[in-house]
């Protein structure tokens, strides 16, 4: 804490707009404004032959000529569920036409995490070998924004977006 009596009336005047200044950035920083603007709440289910998708992933990708500094939002499917983030904590997606992927693959990293020993990371190449033997539940051309045909539109508001896979 700062003892103002010691200081000189130029320097406490000085410090004590240090002082606000840093509260002011606290309070914005503390208002969760990241600079990116405003997104919005999208989550939704994700079935295949009338059943949930048990795991995987979603990911929306901004489709071309869109304006400004739009970017993709990506999800986890759990029991058929799930909710967009574009930077993370479920913070939604921005406004905008998107193009869709869902993958379903559940990889066996057991080599990979052998080739890991001692506490080390996963080397890439072992991950994506694991990934290209792991068969799909779902059709593998929805991991791929054409193939797979699928497209959303997020508006300005929370929404619900669900996709039912066909072969």
């Amino acid at each position: 804490m700062l003892d103002f009596s010691t200081l000189t009336r130029r320097s406490a005047v000085r410090a004590a707009g240090v002082l606000a200044s840093s509260l002011g950035v606290m309070l914005l920083a503390g208002c969760g404004d990241d600079g990116l603007g405003k997104r919005y709440a999208v989550s939704g289910t994700v079935t295949y032959k009338n059943a949930p998708v048990s795991s995987g992933s979603i990911s929306f990708y901004p489709t071309a000529g869109q304006t400004g500094d739009q970017r993709g939002a990506t999800g986890v499917i759990k029991d058929g569920s799930y909710s967009l983030s574009t930077i993370g904590g479920d913070d939604g997606a921005f406004p905008g036409d998107y193009l869709v992927t869902i993958s379903a693959r559940t990889p066996d990293l057991t080599k990979a995490q052998e080739n890991a020993k001692g506490g080390g990371s996963l080397r890439q190449d072992d991950v994506a070998k694991a990934f290209a033997k792991a068969g799909s539940p779902i059709p593998t051309k929805y991991e791929s924004p054409e193939a797979g045909g699928l497209k959303a539109k997020v508006e300005a508001k929370s929404q619900t977006i669900n996709f039912d896979l066909k072969d």
